[in-house]
């Protein structure tokens, strides 16, 4: 659900058609006209009316106003014979919806823009993610103008520090927009100005209280709207979200907490995480983030389908040969081993962001851009894929390799990796979806530290031209006469389609050649990074890009088989240089299916 902005940075239109919350107790409150349309356009929303405003501290009433993306406006509240009509907002826009005053009536809630503020709370404040992510992020929403006027952010961490050592930290990793750099110096002071801190034990209730005691102080008494930022390990998830629900939780606006990844190991670990965390929140309350659903090519993965129409008849079985989701690091574990070890690369990277970005990708249509018709269709296709077999996976990890005179560790050489370790940091599989659009399309993953290159890129290889006339031009390797769909998600993004074309002259010569969009060279707006999205998307109260629990249901059932067989049979990885391009045995498993590895080939 999308919220009414609390940002200058966006555009958002809404058509006031009907609508149900998902809330079972929730009643629909519609006007008689129900297709009047409002542009709001990115001068007018300097407030905070967020998509669901919710009483749900455990301390309180629980009682909910909720804004629909489509306009309609539910209450929970219980059917009433002969409901009085509702009458017309005051600037004659928008008619037949509950005035300010009738929702404030209802839920003792004033959207007064002077009145609401966003407190965020960034948990683990001390740590490399919240130091290199999240307090830049933040840092850039501001700089944008896309942070509502009365907001503040404190940092929480075991660590002792002071306010102005919290500023002096945040200073060092704060950076400005290229093309706004004349009013940086100014802009982060701003900033630091807004940015405090609190010291506690993350199992601490009476140091959340005092926690909630400067937030209130900082609130200065208006409606308060609060996001945590869990930037900490997930074996404290549970006793930090318990804090948070039952010391600082807001008691008149909505609370929102961010649950960084690992979602636990396997299915049942999951579970019981997932359990945990719905004793102290609601669904609507979590938003697990996988940073990777925030990279705007990922987001430009659906408006690519599904907007331009040469792409979406394309899109199936009939055209498409396979799918490759490739990722690549060109670095090892770089002494933070210990916590990889305890995951590897298919649950640090294939389990969340590889397959996040197949559902968006081979999804049905869905009803409307609204987060859970979104959700729901990818929840379709998690739960259409077969479970991944052994036979269908290849593992590797990183031994040492000497190149240019330069000596290059081995996964175990580093200090925090046990000895003997037989952890993958590299993994190939080969999926399926079985459902009539897919069927028998090999979609195949590949991710791996310490190779050659980093990358992450979606390469869509679309079949061979049936009779083709031009194929003694091409000789044997009909490979190279097959078009091919590259989406670079990073570095340096970029969409290009290889087509074949003749090359100028009297002979007939064929060649490929790429049609190709550039987004350095398209657009001179330097691209946000992926937290900022997710972190306004929070604020805003918009669960698109988030995923659900039964989203990770349905990923956790496809890899947990398969993980505990590799653990229980103690399958040992296929070693690979440092810096090379992986196993071989990532070849013999494409090649079983017909499939050459595109990013292989001389063009790339």
């Amino acid at each position: 659900m999308a919220a009414l902005s609390s940002t200058t940075c966006r555009s958002i239109s809404y058509s006031l058609t009907p609508s149900s919350s998902s809330s079972s107790s929730s009643l629909s409150i519609n006007g008689q006209n129900h297709h009047q349309r409002l542009n709001f356009s990115s001068c007018i929303a300097k407030r905070v009316l967020p998509a669901k405003v919710s009483f749900h501290s455990r301390r309180n009433f629980h009682l909910n106003v909720v804004l629909m993306q489509d306009g309609a406006v539910t209450t929970p509240v219980t059917p009433v014979e002969n409901e009085t009509p509702f009458k017309k907002l005051k600037d004659g826009l928008l008619s037949s919806v509950p005035s300010t005053e009738e929702i404030k009536e209802a839920a003792s809630f004033d959207v007064n823009e002077e009145e609401s503020t966003v407190s965020i709370t960034v948990v683990g404040a001390s740590g490399d993610l919240a130091k290199k992510k999240i307090f830049p992020a933040l840092f850039a929403l501001y700089y944008e103008g896309c942070l509502p006027e009365h907001f503040t952010i404190f940092g929480y961490a075991r660590s002792k520090m002071t306010d102005a050592e919290l500023r002096n930290m945040v200073s060092r990793t704060l950076t400005c927009r290229i093309d706004k750099r004349e009013n940086c110096d100014e802009k982060m002071d701003q900033f630091l100005k807004r940015c405090f801190y609190h010291s506690g034990q993350y199992g601490s209730q009476e140091n959340f209280a005092e926690l909630d005691k400067k937030l209130k102080e900082h609130e200065g008494g208006r409606v308060s709207n609060r996001l945590f930022y869990l930037s900490i390990p997930p074996n404290i998830f549970i006793d930090a979200v318990k804090c948070t629900s039952s010391s600082a939780s807001s008691s008149i606006g909505w609370t929102r907490v961010i649950v960084e990844k690992p979602f636990g190991r396997d299915s049942d670990s999951s579970a019981a995480l997932t359990k945990a965390l719905k004793q102290y929140l609601d669904e609507d309350q979590i938003f697990r983030i996988d940073h990777y659903l925030g990279k705007e090519l990922v987001e430009n993965l659906s408006v690519l389908r599904f907007s331009n129409l040469i792409f979406e008849p394309l899109w199936s079985r009939q055209y498409i040969r396979n799918v490759q989701l490739i990722f690549s690091e060109d670095f090892g574990t770089e002494g933070r081993g210990g916590y990889f070890d305890n995951y590897g690369i298919i649950r640090d990277i294939m389990q969340n962001h590889l397959l996040q970005i197949l559902a968006l990708f081979a999804m049905e249509t869905p009803v409307s851009l609204d987060a859970e018709d979104i959700r729901n269709e990818k929840v379709k296709v998690l739960r259409s894929m077969r479970p991944l077999q052994l036979e269908d996976v290849v593992v590797g990890q990183y031994k040492s390799h000497i190149k240019g005179g330069v000596t290059y560790p081995a996964y175990t050489d580093d200090n925090t990796v046990p000895k003997g370790s037989l952890t993958p940091t590299f993994a190939a599989a080969a999926l399926f979806i079985d459902n009539a659009r897919w069927d028998g399309v090999p979609f195949l993953m590949k991710a791996g530290k310490a190779l050659h290159n980093k990358s992450a890129e979606i390469r869509v290889q679309f079949r061979h031209v049936p009779g083709n006339l031009y194929n003694r031009n091409f000789g044997t390797d009909l490979d190279r006469a097959t078009n091919e769909l590259v989406i670079r998600v990073q570095p340096d993004e970029a969409i290009y389609l290889k087509i074949n074309n003749k090359v100028p002259g009297l002979g007939m010569r064929l060649d490929r050649s790429n049609l190709h969009l550039h987004y350095a060279a398209r657009y001179s707006k330097e691209i946000p990074d992926a937290y900022e999205r997710l972190l306004l998307d929070a604020i805003e109260g918009e669960r698109r890009l988030f995923i659900r629990s039964d989203e990770l249901d349905a990923a956790w059932a496809l890899f947990t088989p398969v993980l505990k067989e590799l653990e229980e049979k103690k399958i040992i990885p296929e070693y690979y240089p440092y810096g090379s391009r992986g196993p071989v045995g990532a070849h013999y498993l494409a090649a079983r299916y017909k499939v050459r590895w595109g990013d292989l080939g001389i063009e790339q």
